[in-house]
């Protein structure tokens, strides 16, 4: 038996006593700060919910051991914990636990986060999902003894620190990945040249007119649907009529290998190839360049995100009321343009590390996915309690 299974069977053999948040905390929801108020010196996180801060701020308006959760936008009801001073937004609320003698508070964020598809559910939907203070504070919390409690957040904390290890180690090949296809790029057998002499016809983009979006039909890509380096077809803007469609393919319709930059917006710079035969559309803020082969396409996908070319994007790129890259500009960039049978051979080294570091089926990403499944089934297996019933 256990150690946990000692303490649940002598402290709470029949159950535990269910609290409602209100009961055992005080919620409250933060302050507005602007965003040209933050800053990257500031000294002070400032959260919003979500699972990163937005910014730094020089002051702050909560101090210690807790629990916060997103109040509004399409995070509303996510849940994270801060030790320490920061500043908690109009979109957060943070709960403060009454007496930590009785409830850890750490035990209080792993019960809310075992349950967080259940605040994310109740979302109210509106033009801004949120969910309501009173939402949270009537949430019903489980809370057996302390030292229950205690031996919970232990071993769920260590499944933790072994996921932490794991994605340092990954971050870690990354910055590896990295380093080395720059090298084979910077130091491989070819001429110099500009990226237009790769490509089979000029960089084009999308429609400048948003569409009339429909309830189903062809997805609608736009930046957000470009991360990991891939195209996410769940991340569509939303969907177009095959009219629209027809129109707009007259100047420009995907195909597989044809590799995307976006060219303007906060993710300016970023890079995903099409490594699928679906049907879509793109919209203007993504630069659709084709090549003659579907070696030198992976060639230009790995090319476009070394770091020669990322500093070309950063210094060539306008600076108004948001960054945009011209597609003319881009055609210019100084690039190295090895023979066929070299992009061959940077293709096969850079595709069995792109496997390695960023595959969810093999390798590190791989053990960290069943790691965390590992880590959830656990925390749920070791949150679910009875509910303690006097009258037995």
């Amino acid at each position: 038996m256990s150690k946990l299974d000692k303490l649940i069977k002598e402290l709470c053999p029949n159950g535990v006593i269910f609290y409602k948040i209100k009961d055992i905390s005080n919620v409250t929801i933060g302050e507005f700060v602007h965003k040209n108020k933050q800053s990257e010196d500031g000294q002070y996180p400032v959260y919003n919910g979500g699972s990163s801060n937005t910014g730094y701020y020089d002051e702050y308006n909560n101090d210690g051991h807790k629990v916060i959760i997103s109040a509004r936008g399409a995070n509303a009801g996510f849940v994270n914990r801060i030790e320490g001073k920061y500043w908690a937004g109009n979109s957060c609320y943070t709960i403060t636990i009454n007496n930590e003698n009785e409830i850890n508070w750490n035990y209080l964020y792993q019960y809310l986060k075992n349950n967080q598809n259940v605040l994310l559910g109740g979302q109210q939907i509106g033009s801004i999902p949120s969910i309501s203070k009173k939402q949270v504070e009537e949430f019903n919390v489980a809370v057996p003894p302390l030292e229950v409690q205690e031996e919970i957040v232990r071993i769920l904390d260590k499944f933790g620190e072994l996921e932490a290890e794991l994605e340092a180690e990954l971050e870690a090949r990354n910055s590896q990945y990295e380093f080395w296809r720059g090298k084979l790029i910077d130091n491989s057998y070819g001429s110099n040249g500009k990226l237009i002499d790769l490509l089979s016809k000029p960089i084009t983009d999308g429609p400048h007119t948003t569409p009339k979006l429909v309830s189903e039909g062809i997805p609608f890509i736009s930046a957000t649907a470009v991360h990991e380096g891939k195209i996410h077809l769940s991340d569509a803007q939303g969907f177009i009529t095959k009219e629209f469609d027809d129109e707009y393919s007259k100047k420009y319709k995907p195909q597989k290998w044809d590799v995307y930059m976006v060219k303007s917006g906060s993710t300016t710079g970023k890079v995903a190839i099409v490594d699928i035969d679906a049907d879509f559309n793109i919209w203007s803020p993504l630069a659709a360049m084709r090549t003659d082969s579907e070696i030198t396409s992976k060639y230009l996908y790995y090319l476009l995100q070394t770091s020669n070319v990322q500093k070309q994007v950063e210094n060539r790129m306008s600076h108004g009321s948001q960054p945009n890259l011209s597609m003319r500009v881009l055609e210019q960039f100084d690039v190295k343009i090895p023979s066929i049978e070299e992009q061959q051979r940077i293709v096969n080294i850079l595709d069995r590390f792109d496997k390695l570091v960023n595959d969810i089926n093999v390798g590190l990403p791989a053990e960290i996915e069943a790691r965390r499944k590992q880590y959830e089934y656990y925390r749920n297996k070791l949150l679910n309690f009875q509910e303690l019933n006097y009258n037995e």
